[in-house]
């Protein structure tokens, strides 16, 4: 059966409500028991970086506020929303000041992360809000559809799309919310190509790291 998404537009955002079950069929489990049942670990931190300052084009020191922040396996994850709905994550590194969720919506947002960390075959139900362009969007709701464990090439996901492999590079760079919308399990066709648009480094590494952890879990 088809994924199914009910999404409402205001001006350029796109706000997902819901997020389809893995094509494998597994029924989803709870939190509780993904946290209770899963210990795999993933591989070790990487260093401080911030994949919002990576999206901008322009340079700049300052990092940008979260209304949370959180340790995960692999360094410390910056959460903010707008209302009640995910808008952006960013990968912090393990010197970030941790930052306690103080609301409800916040704190099932950071539940539901901490579960994708210790078992990453659960999967996210929760609204998100995208700012984006239709285009943007409409990858951005394509790399959802990418089961947990696998992973599609630029050029496979362009050709689904009717696009070009180029322009899907450039809407995974640009999107905001890693991790729940997984532009890690996009890769070239000879290699893991680049993430948050670098091709190297800390950000390279991090991709290898959440495919792995998504491999072996």
């Amino acid at each position: 059966m088809p994924a199914v998404f009910f999404t409402a537009f205001i001006g350029t955002q796109v706000i997902f409500t819901d997020i389809p079950a893995p094509s494998a069929g597994t029924p989803a489990s709870s939190i509780a028991i993904a946290q209770r049942r899963y210990r795999a670990p993933v591989a070790m931190a990487v260093a401080s970086m911030d994949n919002a300052a990576m999206r901008r084009k322009g340079k700049s020191a300052v990092a940008r506020e979260y209304d949370a922040v959180i340790a995960t396996p692999v360094g410390r994850l910056g959460i903010r929303l707008e209302g009640e709905a995910l808008a952006d994550i960013g990968f912090l590194g393990s010197d970030a000041s941790l930052r306690a969720p103080r609301t409800a919506a916040l704190r099932r947002v950071c539940r539901q992360l901490q579960a994708y960390f210790a078992n990453p075959r659960f999967y996210f139900r929760m609204p998100l809000t995208m700012a984006g362009t239709a285009f943007q969007q409409r990858v951005w709701r394509a790399l959802r559809r990418i089961p947990t464990g696998r992973t599609l090439s630029y050029g496979a996901l362009a050709r689904r799309l009717d696009t070009s492999a180029r322009a899907v590079g450039n809407a995974c760079r640009a999107n905001p919310i890693p991790i729940v919308v997984p532009c890690h399990r996009v890769v070239a066709a000879n290699g893991a190509g680049g993430f948050m648009g670098k091709r190297s480094g800390n950000a390279l590494r991090l991709k290898h790291r959440l495919l792995e952890h998504e491999r072996t879990g």
